[in-house]
């Protein structure tokens, strides 16, 4: 039976065209390198923000870029980030209010999950008028834990908050790295979304257990 089902916020349960990714894009590039955005995506996608911005980093230098250089990007991508939340609208994608209704109705607590940190989350969540603890039951960063995904800490807390096995989740995601988190944390599901970062080629690549064009199709495929 599934209890509970974990949702990645951008492009995944929010629509912000990329903006966090081209956001990186045009920090990146600012300090002198040409990241297209297909790039981005690739390695970037679904990672805690240091990490991505690190990893995008290694396919330029071809060895450890340097941590100082690291912070420096993510500490100008942080003020870059805030510039754009304030200036692009975003929302909730249009199926997933009745999704989590439809959830919830089913008593299957609802978690979004991010690689943001806390506060940027919060900010989002704020923007798109959707309340912990009201519209949905918890919100797990990748601030709170130990490690970033791929590593499965931010399914695990999100399952030990609700007292949830892992294999009563289902993880849904729009990137390859979604779908790693959930097969490593051990969940029923992991299911790829093709509303955000990556296309439904390069998730496939993942081997999800179901790709889907719209969160409304996830109750489809759900046992009840």
């Amino acid at each position: 039976m599934i209890k509970m089902v974990i949702f990645d916020m951008a492009g995944t349960a929010i629509d912000e065209p990329n903006m966090v990714y081209k956001t990186i894009q045009k920090t990146i590039n600012d300090h002198g390198y040409a990241a297209d955005l297909d790039l981005v995506l690739l390695h970037g996608a679904g990672k805690e923000k240091w990490q991505a911005i690190y990893d995008i980093l290694f396919q330029f230098k071809n060895n450890t870029p340097e941590k100082e250089d690291v912070d420096k990007l993510y500490k100008d991508f942080q003020e870059n980030l805030d510039i754009a939340y304030n200036r692009m609208p975003m929302k909730l994608f249009e199926a997933i209010p009745s999704v989590i209704k439809k959830l919830t109705e089913r008593k299957i607590k609802v978690v979004f999950n991010t690689g943001y940190s806390r506060p940027v989350a919060e900010k989002i969540l704020k923007k798109v008028h959707c309340q912990v603890g009201i519209d949905i039951d918890g919100l797990i960063t990748a601030s709170a834990v130990a490690r970033g995904r791929p590593a499965p800490d931010m399914i695990w807390k999100a399952c030990k908050d609700f007292e949830v096995k892992p294999s009563q989740a289902v993880k849904i995601g729009d990137s390859q790295i979604d779908i790693a988190e959930g097969r490593n944390a051990g969940v029923k599901f992991c299911i790829g979304v093709t509303t955000g970062a990556q296309t439904r080629e390069i998730l496939e690549k993942a081997e999800p257990d179901f790709i889907i064009d719209s969160a409304s199709d996830l109750l489809e495929l759900l046992p009840f």
